[in-house]
């Protein structure tokens, strides 16, 4: 019964980062962009954890982190980028 739910979910969750990685490629704004790659980080993280649930291990427990963190960076960044046209501040436009 638990593979099944299991099974289940890993299905949605890959139905749900495509649909997010639809949003990317036909995306009217590129903040709705940068929402759907969001969405792609949080919905990567949690499949991950339910297949770490599903064999039994804690092998991935460290995946899960970096990608965390590489999803929170990423989304700070673009999110700069959207709001100033750029990533990096240079020292001359202090």
């Amino acid at each position: 019964m638990m593979e099944i739910v299991l099974t289940i979910a890993l299905s949605l969750y890959i139905l749900a980062i495509l649909l997010a990685l639809y949003r990317i490629i036909r995306g009217p704004s590129m903040p709705d962009r940068v929402v759907a790659l969001d969405m792609i980080g949080v919905n990567l993280i949690s499949a991950v954890a339910v297949f770490s649930v599903a064999l039994s291990t804690h092998a991935f427990l460290e995946v899960i982190l970096i990608v965390g963190i590489l999803a929170f960076i990423s989304t700070i960044a673009l999110a700069r980028f959207v709001e100033r046209g750029e990533i990096v501040e240079h020292d001359s436009d202090r």
